[in-house]
């Protein structure tokens, strides 16, 4: 007996019936994802390098700034009452503080 069954989709056979339900792989699964995409409001970051591009990254609740050369220039994330400013290299190098009525919002 062969180890493929002819008409066995399962074991490489062809499959007679075209509106049988197909199992989706994982990579078709994992670029159609069902979940919404995050939405966050990013207008309290006052500052941004002048000529950057900015990138949000809504879900780490950062901003990521890259010169127009494709660099990264550093980004932005907002700790507690503070939004912070960091360099490329990863240090703080601006901290804003957020007022009550802009904690609020």
């Amino acid at each position: 007996m062969p180890a493929r069954a002819d008409g066995d989709p399962l074991n490489g056979g062809e499959d007679d019936d075209s509106d049988a339900h197909r199992a989706s792989s994982m990579h078709n699964l994992a670029g159609k994802l069902p979940l919404p995409r995050a939405h966050k409001d990013f207008s309290k970051y006052r500052f941004t390098p002048p000529g950057d591009r900015v990138v949000e990254q809504p879900d780490t609740n950062r901003l990521l700034f890259w010169t127009k050369d494709g660099q990264p220039d550093g980004y932005a994330q907002r700790r507690g009452s503070s939004v912070i400013y960091y360099n490329a290299q990863g240090q703080a190098v601006r901290v804003q503080r957020l007022t009550a009525q802009e904690m609020a919002d």
